[in-house]
């Protein structure tokens, strides 16, 4: 069983910058792949970007280049994300996942960006 706990969401301007964490209940490296997908109001969820065991990493094309998935590799039980130059689009709630090989997924409890114009 892995528990996920989200945190750093919250209220930022366009333009400003706002770092996720994602704090495992295991050591992340026995982790097979984790990352974050967000939900806007009446939109299916969807993957904003991965980074795997072995520390690649891959983002959705509407946040390449702005957003940044990271390990502690100190902590070795969070996963971060950086958001740069947010926009209002950007505005949904924020799940950490991770996957287990042979294992059902895991879901945080969410974190809410809002992102005003």
């Amino acid at each position: 069983q892995v528990q996920l706990v989200e945190s750093g969401g919250g209220l930022v301007q366009a333009g400003g910058s706002l770092r996720l964490s994602c704090a495992a209940s295991v050591n992340i490296f026995n982790i097979d792949a984790m990352g974050w997908y967000r939900q806007a109001p009446g939109k299916q969820r969807e993957l904003v970007a991965t980074i795997t065991s072995s520390g690649r990493s891959s983002y959705a094309d509407a946040v390449k280049d702005r957003f940044t998935i990271s390990r502690d590799n100190a902590k070795n039980t969070v996963v971060y994300l950086q958001m740069n130059n947010l926009k209002p689009e950007d505005t949904a709630v924020y799940y950490c996942y991770a996957d287990r090989i042979l294992r059902p997924r895991y879901w945080g409890q969410g974190t809410q960006v809002t992102v005003s114009s």
